[in-house]
């Protein structure tokens, strides 16, 4: 009887599979699945890198979620090593296979490795992937516009038309129905009977701005709503809601043409949108560098032209690393 004998894919076999492992909880299609069933046989040493690679994204959640308060860190000393004098050859190679460990996790959370991502996933009817706006149709005729990584959940089960923001934003244009329509966001609600409005997620809430027609907002169960009229937005979060406000709603929702406009915003703000256009991570070390006022239209099919254009205006540094990661201090 032959021993079993275990074979040790490559390095180069160990990423195909890592890549192979992100395509497949990426809304595959069936010439992928097929492509991905002729390499998985093609050797054995390819069934045993996709099964290490499985093994790694059930240890990547943990990890992942504590990575976004300590990349910042990490990557500073990434960049300090950078202008280090020479040590020995182990010392070296020891530095940077940590720095390569640790890069390599960040791009992978960047690049399809994001566990909450995925759960959104998991619950969502429809998804638009990273750079890519999706226009679809409910059941009602109504239109959702989703820009990119987003995701919604529909439920049209409970006398009323329910739409859970998970991800991202969407630009919504209902139908008329005689039905309310209801977008749940975070912990507050945007209810209207016909109109074309847009709700947005934002690190602690959401945000509603109005094109045409009336939308009704609430922070939460229990709060008092607050109508919204045509260049009027609002923003909820934790409970509150901040005073209503008028803005230049054709501007604001330009993204659904490709364009990003900014007035007096943050870069912090600028590059969290950019972000969702990029394949990968943007990465702003610099605190001082993120309360930077930003003015102007970007193209958001380029985040990176758009991140030189600005490296010219406001003079950060900016490393890429790998092709996937974007630093910027």
């Amino acid at each position: 009887m032959n021993d079993f004998k275990r074979v040790t894919p490559t390095l180069a076999q160990e990423q195909a599979a890592l890549a192979w492992l992100s395509l497949l909880h990426d809304q595959p299609n069936s010439g992928d699945q097929a492509t991905f069933s002729q390499w998985l046989r093609a050797d054995p040493a390819h069934a045993e890198a996709y099964a290490r690679a499985q093994v790694l994204w059930e240890l990547s959640e943990g990890p992942a979620r504590t990575l976004a308060d300590e990349d910042a860190f990490a990557l500073q000393g990434y960049l300090n090593a950078m202008d280090k004098p020479r040590r020995s050859t182990l010392g070296r190679w020891s530095g940077a296979l940590a720095m390569a460990a640790c890069l390599l996790l960040m791009i992978s959370v960047g690049t399809g490795w994001q566990p909450m991502r995925w759960i959104d996933d998991l619950g969502a009817d429809y998804v638009s992937a990273p750079g890519e706006i999706r226009t679809v149709t409910l059941a009602d005729q109504s239109q959702v516009t989703l820009d990119a990584d987003s995701a919604i959940a529909v439920d049209f089960s409970r006398g009323e038309r329910h739409v859970q923001l998970r991800r991202g934003a969407g630009f919504f244009s209902v139908s008329h129905t005689g039905e309310p329509f209801v977008v749940d966001a975070e912990k507050g609600q945007t209810r209207v009977l016909g109109t074309q409005f847009e709700v947005r997620l934002q690190p602690h809430g959401a945000q509603v701005t109005v094109l045409s027609g009336r939308v009704g907002v609430t922070a939460h169960q229990k709060a008092d709503q607050q109508v919204l009229t045509p260049g009027q937005q609002v923003a909820y979060g934790e409970g509150s809601s901040q005073m209503l406000h008028s803005v230049d709603s054709e501007a604001q929702l330009a993204w659904r043409q490709g364009w990003l406009n900014y007035y007096k915003a943050t870069l912090a703000d600028v590059v969290q949108d950019l972000a969702r256009y990029y394949p990968g991570r943007i990465v702003l070390l610099n605190d001082e560098l993120a309360r930077r006022r930003v003015s102007g239209s970007f193209p958001s099919r380029n985040p990176q032209a758009v991140l030189s254009s600005l490296q010219g205006v406001l003079g950060f540094e900016q490393h890429q690393v790998l092709g996937h990661l974007i630093i910027l201090r």
